[in-house]
């Protein structure tokens, strides 16, 4: 399925859904949110897809944000009622999505961009990409979800200097401070997107799911709440085939063969 602004490739399990305004930088507006969440829809539910990778056209950025001039223009009750909603509407479904997502970032990842990637389970970097929520300086903050996601995923103090001072940092940094999982060179990017999403994709998409939303519904419970939410969650896992296939092939010494139930 391609749109105008939103490609998608499928082969060998993984998805790779690219945003694809290069000459805008892949700044997020309305018809394109809608585009992504379109094609989401579809990837979440074809089941030769077990991973999604997600990354921007062009060789300049991943998502530079969204479009100032459209943001300059709006008043607060229509920015909450329309994109405010639609772009939180989405980002949360790109992070409970049951199929693991990676994002390829091949350059700028600024204010929306960077609170797209906040969404997503594993982030491979550019060593060209800078990452940053620099709405601050535009006499704004981070309102498609990044304020929230930044503060449980990175230390406070360091997500506050991010947020006040509005600076970018560089891929070394984002994976110095556990904003990403690693940097690489820029043409590699996509190659060690691959690579990664591969080794998920060998793996049960039956027990990803569940183990995905063990870590999506315990991170927002108390720690006696979780620890007894994964304790029912692995008996479930353990009732699965693939589990008694991963338990017997590791016995008998061969690869094993998920199928998925």
């Amino acid at each position: 399925m391609t749109t105008d602004v939103i490609l998608t490739d499928v082969a060998e399990g993984i998805a790779v859904l690219t945003i694809n305004r290069p000459k805008v930088l892949n700044a997020l507006d309305i018809p394109t949110l809608l585009a992504l969440e379109a094609a989401w829809t579809k990837l979440e539910a074809d089941s030769a897809v077990q991973v999604i990778i997600i990354t921007g056209a062009g060789d300049r950025a991943f998502v530079a944000g969204g479009d100032i001039a459209d943001l300059k223009s709006r008043d607060g009750l229509r920015h909450y009622e329309e994109f405010a909603e639609i772009i939180h509407r989405v980002f949360r479904r790109i992070e409970l999505c049951d199929k693991p997502t990676i994002a390829a970032v091949n350059g700028y990842a600024l204010g929306g961009g960077t609170e797209l990637i906040l969404a997503t389970d594993v982030r491979i970097l550019a060593d060209s990409a800078r990452l940053g929520l620099p709405e601050i300086t535009l006499g704004l903050f981070p309102g498609a979800g990044g304020t929230q996601r930044i503060i449980r995923q990175i230390p406070l103090c360091r997500a506050k200097e991010i947020m006040f001072t509005g600076d970018q940092i560089s891929a070394d940094e984002a994976v110095a401070i556990g904003l990403a999982n690693k940097v690489v060179p820029k043409a590699e990017v996509m190659t060690a997107a691959r690579e990664t999403a591969a080794k998920v994709a060998s793996k049960s998409p039956l027990v990803l799911k569940l183990l995905k939303r063990s870590l999506n519904s315990g991170g927002d419970m108390p720690l006696s709440a979780a620890l007894a939410h994964e304790q029912a969650m692995i008996g479930l896992v353990l009732d699965t085939a693939d589990s008694k296939e991963g338990c017997s092939a590791f016995l008998e010494k061969r690869a094993p063969k998920f199928s998925g139930r």
